[in-house]
């Protein structure tokens, strides 16, 4: 596979995806109706994972912090900052890879393969921007939303399953989670999931758009679009740290 191919039809794509729409109204309806299926259809998922997250910081953290140097209340000091700058924003974002990035390029693959985007090509409408730019509009728009319930769910989650352990007590996980905060963070996170959510819409549309062969080669393209965006995510997650927080 050559990757600058890859790359230039990849630009190309997305170049014609954001071209101007044949109908506008047409389009923000698509953009609703997808924020409701890679939104709020990822809801549930998001809350379990990050609760969970959340209480395995909490025992964790209180498990190495038992130095009598260390407060109890840096144990909500670390849920806050893990929660906010790294597991909310990226944790979330791969755990989306998988059920957003498989469920677009599934989707797109197999209107390939049946020729249904061809006869969208047909009937002169602009395929890529029809299929491809609600969805990555929607992710935009709503993975924020995602994010921010994710960290409100993890703080939450450690919250309570730190008082039914007894490994920080109410007052000084609530002085931990306000210690010494940094608004910057979040504002960081949701550039951070604003950037995951483009990728996670994209590349995986990308390799669904391209499928060519049958339905051996949608589950293909499935797999390399969950595959690739993780790998990306991970690689923009190391750049966006260096570039925000250096």
């Amino acid at each position: 596979m050559n990757p600058l191919f890859h790359f230039g039809r990849y630009v190309i794509l997305m170049k014609r995806a954001f071209s101007k729409p044949e109908k506008s109204s047409i389009y923000i309806s698509r953009i609703f109706e997808e924020m409701n299926i890679l939104g709020i259809g990822s809801l549930g998922i998001v809350a379990i994972i990050s609760v969970f997250m959340g209480a395995v910081i909490t025992i964790q953290s209180a498990f190495n912090f038992e130095s009598p140097l260390i407060p109890i209340y840096a144990v909500g000091v670390a849920v806050r900052d893990s929660m906010i700058l790294e597991f909310s924003p990226a944790i979330i974002s791969l755990i989306l890879a998988g059920k957003v990035g498989s469920s677009i390029a599934s989707e797109i693959g197999t209107m390939r393969v049946t020729e249904q985007i061809d006869a969208l090509e047909i009937m002169g409408i602009n395929s890529a921007g029809y299929l491809i730019q609600p969805k990555i509009i929607a992710s935009v728009l709503f993975s924020p939303v995602l994010i921010v319930f994710s960290m409100f769910l993890g703080i939450l989650g450690g919250y309570v399953f730190g008082l039914l352990t007894g490994v920080v007590t109410d007052y000084e996980y609530v002085y931990g989670i306000t210690y010494s905060f940094r608004p910057y963070n979040v504002f960081y996170a949701l550039i951070k999931a604003g950037v995951f959510a483009f990728i996670i819409a994209s590349v995986p549309a990308y390799h669904g758009y391209y499928t060519k062969g049958g339905s051996f080669e949608v589950g293909r393209s499935s797999t390399k679009g969950v595959v690739y965006s993780s790998v990306l995510i991970l690689a923009f997650d190391l750049i966006l740290t260096q570039l925000l927080l250096a």
